[in-house]
């Protein structure tokens, strides 16, 4: 079920520009998403245990983004947009909506740099924009010196096993097609690569799957490849720590307890986890020359 609402506000400015992805701003065009990941930072009781069955389409914000970006446009203040921070911006509903692309659109008009990050095939539909957004966007007067791309593409994944990415991701296409879609999108000229986030403690942050992971994103062509681990919040019917460890309990049982040891009263990972796996990501990045960040070092 769609429902709709008004907003009053679609720019989100951040007191900083992120260091992994590079955007100053974010916007959603949509609220819940229809891939369903288990393991989503936005999940609560918001949205219950089923992120599909309340998505909501805010009906006038291709009006307000207009007027926001005008206005930011005017006073010089360009800086990379997220679209779709807490949201997929390309999932199902996005095919008939089309509020991605008017958003798109909008943002052309307004030569603002975007970074959008997806785990959808749909993604290809947008390419003519994509190109026109990549050739007249306005970056920012620091990053123009080191970088020029005015389009960013991340294609996320947290395991290539088919199995257990239908199972933690069940709305979402495999692995292999956006990887496909990623080279695609590399074939239309457009700056693309990975998000190996989040990697799943035990089961696809193991050296074997990292290096099969950098391989396969050599293999399709990715400018870079970014990693991180696993964030579990709350312990609500809808939360994303009640609902991995339901995929855990069933699946690997026996991680359970190391999962405990590891989180212990966080929802975050310890640093010296953190670190380590920046490590082994490096290496593997090393030995196949690709580079670990959106920004050449």
């Amino acid at each position: 079920m769609i429902a709709y609402k008004e907003v009053k506000s679609v720019l989100n400015k951040h007191k900083k520009r992120d260091s992994w992805f590079l955007d100053d701003y974010s916007i959603n065009p949509y609220e819940g998403c229809g891939f369903n990941c288990s393991y989503c930072y936005i999940r609560g009781s918001k949205y219950e245990e089923n992120l599909a069955e309340k998505i909501t389409v805010k009906q006038n914000a291709i009006e307000v983004l207009d007027k926001q970006l005008a206005n930011r446009a005017k006073k010089g203040q360009f800086g990379f947009i997220a679209v779709g921070s807490a949201t997929d911006a390309y999932m199902q509903v996005e095919k008939g909506l089309l509020q991605t692309r008017k958003m798109l659109e909008v943002i052309l008009k307004h030569r603002f740099p975007v970074f959008i990050s997806t785990k959808s095939t749909l993604i290809t539909r947008d390419t003519d924009l994509l190109k026109e957004i990549d050739k007249t966007a306005k970056l920012p007067a620091d990053l123009s010196a080191s970088f020029s791309h005015g389009v960013i593409l991340s294609f996320s994944l947290s395991t290539l096993d088919e199995t257990i990415a239908k199972q933690i991701e069940p709305g979402a296409p495999s692995p292999l097609k956006r990887l496909e879609t990623l080279a695609t999108c590399k074939e239309h000229g457009l700056f693309a690569g990975v998000n190996a986030m989040p990697l799943l403690p035990f089961i696809s942050d193991t050296d074997e799957e990292l290096e099969k992971i950098v391989v396969a994103a050599k293999n399709h062509s990715a400018d870079y490849i970014l990693a991180a681990g696993l964030t579990l919040f709350g312990d609500q019917p809808g939360d994303s720590k009640t609902l991995y460890y339901r995929f855990l309990e069933k699946n690997y049982p026996a991680l359970t307890r190391q999962y405990d040891e590891m989180f212990g009263n966080n929802y975050y990972q310890p640093w010296s986890y953190q670190n380590e796996l920046k490590k082994k990501v490096r290496k593997y990045c090393d030995k196949y020359q690709i580079r670990d960040a959106i920004l050449e070092k």
